[in-house]
């Protein structure tokens, strides 16, 4: 690592401790040359992973997006927003573990209303209701008897 105070190219560590809740690497390094401390942080590179829109656009995932979709499917309903937010990290974690990078954003919408069936019923019919686009009260009927024979 190169010293910011006089270019020297070479220092060592003298304290390495986790930082950013475990996502980076904090160290405190000292210059060969000037003998100058500064510190340096250490984080893994991602990728971006790519969502294929239905119309066939693709766009970088979206977290806030994510958490505002299921926001609105919970609206006036008993959650908690730590709830969601925990549901939007494991689907952000089963989307990267796949190792794909690109997903299509269907997959994505299936595994929100997975995570939603088990969260509140409610707010997992509202969100099917606008991602499956129902278009009368039939396929509303369907969608909530599929529910209730789960049960």
């Amino acid at each position: 690592m190169k010293c910011p105070f006089c270019s020297y190219v070479d220092s060592k560590v003298v304290d390495s401790r986790p930082a950013d809740e475990g996502n980076s690497i904090r160290r405190r390094r000292e210059c060969l040359s000037c003998g100058r401390r500064f510190t340096t942080y250490e984080t893994m590179e991602s990728l971006p992973l790519i969502i294929i829109k239905k119309d066939g656009r693709r766009q970088t995932f979206d977290r806030q997006k994510l958490l505002a979709g299921m926001l609105r499917a919970c609206e006036k309903r008993p959650i908690s927003i730590n709830v969601l937010e925990d549901a939007c990290t494991e689907i952000e974690q089963t989307l990267q573990n796949t190792l794909a990078r690109e997903v299509a954003s269907v997959t994505v919408g299936e595994l929100v209303m997975e995570k939603l069936r088990d969260i509140d019923e409610v707010a997992y019919v509202r969100f099917a209701s606008v991602y499956r686009q129902f278009k009368d009260i039939n396929t509303f009927r369907d969608e909530l008897n599929k529910l209730l024979e789960e049960k």
